[in-house]
């Protein structure tokens, strides 16, 4: 029997309420919930979107004053952030708040996965972003050609229009596509760029740096030191298919790689932190970190909650 739609947004609501929590923790049963039906996904989404634009509303609504009892103070009732959300969205957001409220919602919106979940999202000139797990973008309903990267990983695909370039804001840096499918990593002060097809220009109005098809960059922001390096196009944004290609990457940048794909928390041991990997991961769905360790010849154990990539023992 299909599932309810109502129980579906309710669903959705109690995620998104669940996930504003700073010491959430499921992460694993949110990833199995989007997972387990695409209409789930939309339907977070959407109410995210909504809770979103309503947020600065909900703030701005006065708390209604219920007629006192003779000889008892006024009582002032309490409206919740879900409360409004769900009465919102049943009786239509355009119905509650008006034509000038929705023209006043923000420009921006984000999207975003948790760790170990992947997305795929379409824009309107048929333009594609794929995020890895743990990625959050911005993009802006008043220009569909401009996207911002606040962390994770994304791969663009862009529809290439010479009278509306493609843009995309990373960190201290500006990406324009010159027909082009690149990958862009963001963590944290680091931005490493691949490109598959076409042509990238990173900061065109000051590097203005040219990335064809096999390059890649890596910029540190605030160090006017870019590195350059080539790459296979067809081991671009191999995540996707559930394949680390790597030629010389850091083991905490593997590390990295693991956390978004599996959805767990992974780090490097200090003590092999620089050490270079070079080979072919292969990824499948459940714990495959334990598995990885003899590929990159490490122990692999847990921290409370953390897999330690460490130094092997004899």
């Amino acid at each position: 029997m299909a599932e309810d739609w109502h129980d579906m947004d309710d669903a959705a609501i109690d995620w998104i309420v669940r996930l504003r929590d700073p010491g959430f923790d499921g992460w694993e049963a949110f990833g199995a919930w989007l997972a387990a039906d695409p209409a789930h996904a939309e339907a977070y989404h959407r109410l995210a979107l909504a809770d979103q634009d309503m947020g600065d509303l909900v703030k701005a609504v006065p708390a209604p004053v219920v007629a006192p009892v003779v000889g008892l103070p006024p009582v002032r009732r309490t409206i919740t952030r879900r409360t409004w959300l769900g009465g919102a969205i049943a009786a239509s957001v355009a119905g509650l708040i008006g034509f000038g409220v929705i023209e006043r919602q923000p420009a921006f919106y984000p999207v975003e996965t948790a760790p170990g979940v992947r997305r795929t999202v379409t824009l309107e000139d048929g333009s594609r972003i794929a995020l890895n797990g743990g990625t959050r973008v911005l993009l802006d309903r008043k220009d569909a050609r401009f996207a911002t990267l606040e962390r994770g990983e994304a791969l663009f695909d862009v529809v290439h229009d010479d009278d509306a370039p493609f843009k995309v804001a990373v960190g201290d840096a500006t990406l324009v596509d010159v027909g082009t499918r690149f990958n862009v990593l963001r963590e944290g002060k680091v931005t490493a760029v691949q490109v598959a097809e076409g042509a990238v220009i990173y900061n065109p109005d000051n590097e203005a740096v040219r990335l064809d098809a096999g390059q890649a960059l890596r910029a540190l922001d605030g160090d006017a030191h870019l590195q350059l390096a080539a790459v296979s196009p067809a081991a671009v944004a191999g995540w996707r298919e559930g394949r680390l290609i790597y030629d010389g990457q850091p083991m905490t940048e593997i590390a990295a790689d693991l956390a978004r794909w599996s959805g767990q928390p992974v780090r490097a041991d200090p003590r092999l932190a620089e050490r270079r990997f070079r080979g072919v991961l292969s990824l499948g769905d459940g714990d495959d970190i334990v598995r990885l360790a003899p590929l990159l010849d490490v122990d692999v154990r847990r921290d409370g909650g953390t897999w330690i990539l460490a130094p092997r023992t004899q």
